[in-house]
């Protein structure tokens, strides 16, 4: 690890308030405080990339057990980086799986606000064979990227905070940070986060926070600084459809007892209306609607459909009617069937009326929707299709809620001001993520707003070979990451009357 901030380095002035009538105003960033970070993170720059090429070598496959041994020494390898950063309370936390990492760092200031930074120091399998043309697990720089499994996800989001908020410290003169910084990053993330609500759950006091950073995002392009606002949610189950205690003749009785198979394609026939909406009555109860603002914001991004089809290895768009192709992959509430079977498959006919039939169906959710609430539907929906003589069973696994935060939201200002002040003043758009991740679990169980800040781009090739990190966009984040705790300690400030 770089040692911490300098003494060479000289404070900022106090940060100049936003102009009256904004809500809840937040400071606004001085110029000269712009200039000292970067001018830190600029001299810094080589040592940082260093310590973080030493974490990347760590091969901390969560999904493979031969490497649950990398995992923890992924884990404390991160845990003595924080220790020499400064932060005073450092903790490994124990899981039924893979260890999970704790800090905190408490502001000198008793009514600062809290912020916990969410990221994950696990990685997807990787090997050369898998077309890399470096070795995955040692870092390679090319052309100003670095290539290495976890550049972009997660490791290197996660670890830009270390150096942002020694440039936070070295701005603004303190000795804490502005905020009191926590930070939680768990090592199963790529695995399915089987462990990550209950650690969260169990430790809520320790957690408690006002509002949530998570670093496992990324923005729009290169040229096009994003804040993502939120995540879908989802439900997932699979349906077993019996019929026959065997299979039987279709021509003995065929055409009078029901068909297994064909009550599975009923089932995916009423699935959506004409319209592509989904057709299952009370799916769309308590839906958070877009705004004509967002709808505009949304619109204003440069996006080319030819090329995401491409992208998507599909030759047509299709989506619920009235909606754009992103408006309907960020903020919309999708059905999908992800799997059908049941009968016959080999070559040739085999006249039968199978004995049973199955399907998989996934439902993506947006804000407002309830996940046990969309199991009750479903289920219903099922008992009302499902004909005398077939028996059925439904097994819904782990939901993940979803998670959105307002644009009006102070906080969200703040990682938008924020990013703005690292890429020069550049427009900050919004965007959403039509995925689902743990995040929603800190936003359930901490009851605080989630706030993304990540700068990794589309071509980092996550879960791909050759991933990589831009180098000059992961030093932006870490100038985001400095400016953003000064910000939020104002945004998210209560009024004295509510400490």
């Amino acid at each position: 690890m770089s040692e911490t901030p300098d003494s060479a380095v000289q404070p900022a002035a106090a940060p100049a308030a936003e102009k009256a009538g904004t809500p809840q105003a937040a400071a606004a960033v001085d110029p000269h405080a712009a200039a000292t970070v970067r001018a830190y993170v600029e001299r810094h720059r080589a040592a940082f990339l260093d310590d973080l090429a030493d974490w990347l070598r760590i091969p901390s496959v969560s999904a493979q057990p031969e490497h649950a041994d990398d995992v923890r020494r992924s884990a404390e390898w991160l845990s003595a980086a924080l220790t020499k950063t400064g932060f005073p309370v450092v903790e490994v936390w124990e899981t039924a799986g893979a260890p999970a990492v704790f800090a905190e760092w408490p502001s000198d200031e008793p009514d600062a606000p809290s912020v916990l930074v969410y990221g994950h120091h696990d990685v997807q399998p990787a090997a050369r064979e898998d077309g890399w043309h470096t070795e995955p697990f040692e870092p390679t720089v090319v052309d100003g990227r670095m290539y290495a499994r976890g550049a972009a996800d997660d490791k290197g989001q996660v670890f830009f905070h270390t150096l942002g908020v020694r440039a936070h410290l070295a701005a603004t003169g303190r000795t804490a940070p502005a905020v009191t910084l926590k930070l939680l990053i768990e090592g199963e993330e790529e695995s399915g986060s089987a462990h990550f609500r209950e650690l969260v759950e169990a430790r809520a006091d320790r957690l408690a926070a006002d509002a949530v950073v998570v670093s496992d995002t990324g923005m729009w392009s290169e040229d096009t600084p994003t804040v993502c606002t939120g995540m879908r949610g989802v439900a997932d189950c699979e349906i077993e459809l019996h019929g026959p205690d065997q299979d039987i003749h279709s021509g003995s009785f065929g055409g009078a007892v029901p068909n297994p198979a064909t009550v599975a394609g009923r089932i995916v026939a009423a699935l959506h209306d004409a319209d592509e909406r989904v057709a299952i009555p009370g799916f769309y109860d308590g839906v958070t609607e877009l705004g004509p603002a967002e709808r505009e914001l949304i619109a204003e991004l440069p996006f080319d459909e030819a090329a995401w089809l491409r992208t998507a290895r599909s030759h047509g768009t299709l989506g619920e009617a009235g909606y754009s192709t992103l408006e309907r992959v960020w903020a919309r509430p999708t059905a999908e069937v992800n799997g059908i079977g049941g009968g016959y498959q080999g070559p040739g006919g085999k006249t039968i009326v199978p004995a049973s039939a199955q399907l998989k169906l996934s439902f993506r959710l947006v804000a407002g929707q309830d996940p046990a609430h969309i199991e009750r539907v479903v289920r219903d929906w099922l008992a009302g299709l499902v004909p005398a003589g077939i028996r059925h069973a439904v097994t819904f696994g782990a939901p993940t809620r979803p998670c959105l935060t307002p644009l009006d939201h102070p906080a969200l200002r703040s990682v938008a001001r924020a990013m703005s002040t690292a890429f020069d003043g550049a427009k900050v758009r919004y965007t959403r993520e039509g995925g689902s991740g743990p995040a929603a679990d800190l936003q359930d169980v901490l009851a605080a707003p989630v706030l993304f800040l990540g700068v990794s781009v589309p071509s980092d090739g996550w879960h791909a070979p050759n991933e990589k990190v831009e180098l000059d966009l992961l030093l932006k984040g870490v100038e985001a990451s400095a400016h953003l705790w000064e910000d939020l300690a104002v945004s998210l400030r209560r009024p004295a009357s509510h400490r």
